[in-house]
């Protein structure tokens, strides 16, 4: 069971080549187009001429029934232990094992120093968080090869080893949104970024060409590959959820550093929640605190406050965040409250296509637009939805320039969180630990 991720990387690392088993069909969920497809024979293996079926996830009963299934692996994240537990009564209830794989049978370990950023939940924090242990990691003069979750919604086969070095090569790869939003920050401060859906193939090239590998982390995954330095990204504004939701919690426990990210916008009591709950679950991890101060580009300190008090204000904000990340907000967001805007948006009322299904599935997104670009006709729906909404500025919260990817018909200003130690030096300390 997965999301185009996870569960391909499982079976290629524990179930491809291995004859105690016959998968009989992946289920997918999460994300959109990539159902009613197949895991290619060229990447299944000699097993598998034929491929792999994979089917939408509300056929889970009836496949187990079908194909006489005797053990389900759950193999994606950013889920309630609740939600995850339901899935389990489901495949318990219809005659099967339920199964979640753990670090031994899913890490691939390399011959380069591996440094990984994961969080508790999707919208924590793990780019800026990503940024910063690039910039320390530079000052060392490391040769660092940036390794990306996989996000791969086009062709599979196509998409085996993927790398980035330049924005031209996210044209190539004919990239949708969320992989920009991944991708582009890195290439810009001037990174090699591999990606893909063969894992161990894609670390064998990145060594080629790495002294040290940096894993970037999806949503609230596990590493793919087994770190010498675990960063996890915890998030006060959902006080909590880094003890409820999957496989966050499993990050949490085995990290050796832990971010509590955000602490200048959270509420105090917030942070003494998740502070404690990092001391209850991992009381061997260091908790590095920081804030995470707003940076508006295409206009700076007084000008920004300028452009956007009083102004009638889209927020667009990072997809994965504000849907299954149940974030209401984000940078965009707390920008335009920051600053004085007249108006925020509801973008409800002028949601194109698949965008209106997207408001329909996460009700609690009401004053934020998803940007959501799963493929090129959903970033054309996002499009028409932006040029349809009556306001007078466009706040876009992505970690990307949206500007280069849409046609947005209206004045636009991006929004970023950076990242600040409350207490300088304490990460580059752990990086140089490993390092030297």
């Amino acid at each position: 069971m997965g999301a185009a991720g996870r569960d391909f990387h499982n079976f290629n690392v524990y179930f491809r080549g291995n004859d105690t088993y016959e998968v009989v069909a992946f289920t997918a969920a999460q994300i959109p187009n990539i159902d009613d497809r197949r895991y290619p024979a060229e990447l299944a293996g000699d097993l598998y001429p034929d491929g792999i079926e994979i089917h939408p996830e509300e056929d889970l009963e009836e496949l187990i029934q079908e194909r006489r299934v005797q053990q389900v692996v759950f193999a994606y994240s950013d889920v309630s232990h609740v939600y995850l537990m339901h899935i389990g009564s489901r495949v318990n209830a219809a005659g099967a094992d339920f199964r979640l794989m753990g670090a031994d049978s899913t890490m691939v370990a390399s011959s380069k120093p591996v440094v990984s950023v994961c969080a508790v939940r999707t919208g924590s924090g793990k780019s800026q968080t990503t940024r910063r242990v690039v910039k320390i990691l530079k000052s060392m003069d490391q040769r660092l090869v940036v390794i990306r979750h996989p996000m791969p919604y086009g062709d599979l086969v196509a998409q085996k080893v993927q790398r980035f070095a330049t924005l031209e090569d996210l044209d190539k790869h004919d990239c949708t949104i969320e992989e920009r939003e991944e991708y582009e920050p890195h290439i810009q401060a001037g990174n090699l970024v591999f990606a893909g859906i063969d894992y161990a193939r894609i670390l064998a090239a990145a060594e080629q060409e790495a002294e040290v590998i940096l894993w970037d982390g999806g949503n609230n995954d596990m590493p793919f590959y087994r770190p010498d330095l675990f960063l996890c990204v915890a998030d006060p504004h959902r006080p909590g959820h880094e003890l409820r939701y999957h496989p966050g919690e499993t990050n949490l426990r085995m990290a050796n550093l832990v971010v509590l990210n955000k602490m200048d916008t959270a509420d105090p009591a917030d942070v003494e929640t998740v502070r404690r709950n990092i001391a209850m679950a991992n009381p061997g991890a260091l908790i590095v605190e920081c804030d995470s101060p707003l940076t508006i580009e295409d206009a700076g300190g007084a000008a920004a406050e300028n452009a956007i008090r009083g102004q009638r204000v889209l927020c667009v904000e990072d997809g994965p965040t504000v849907t299954h990340g149940e974030m209401p907000y984000g940078a965009a967001h707390v920008a335009a409250r920051r600053h004085g805007a007249a108006l925020i948006a509801d973008p409800r009322p002028h949601a194109a296509g698949s965008i209106r299904a997207t408001f329909e599935k996460y009700p609690h997104c009401r004053e934020v637009l998803p940007a959501m670009g799963y493929g090129e006709a959903q970033m054309r729906e996002l499009e028409r939805t932006i040029d349809a909404v009556d306001c007078d500025l466009v706040l876009v919260g992505t970690p990307i320039d949206l500007a280069r990817t849409l046609k947005i018909n209206k004045p636009a200003l991006r929004v970023r969180y950076e990242l600040r130690e409350r207490e300088p030096g304490q990460i580059e300390t752990a990086i140089r630990r490993v390092l030297t």
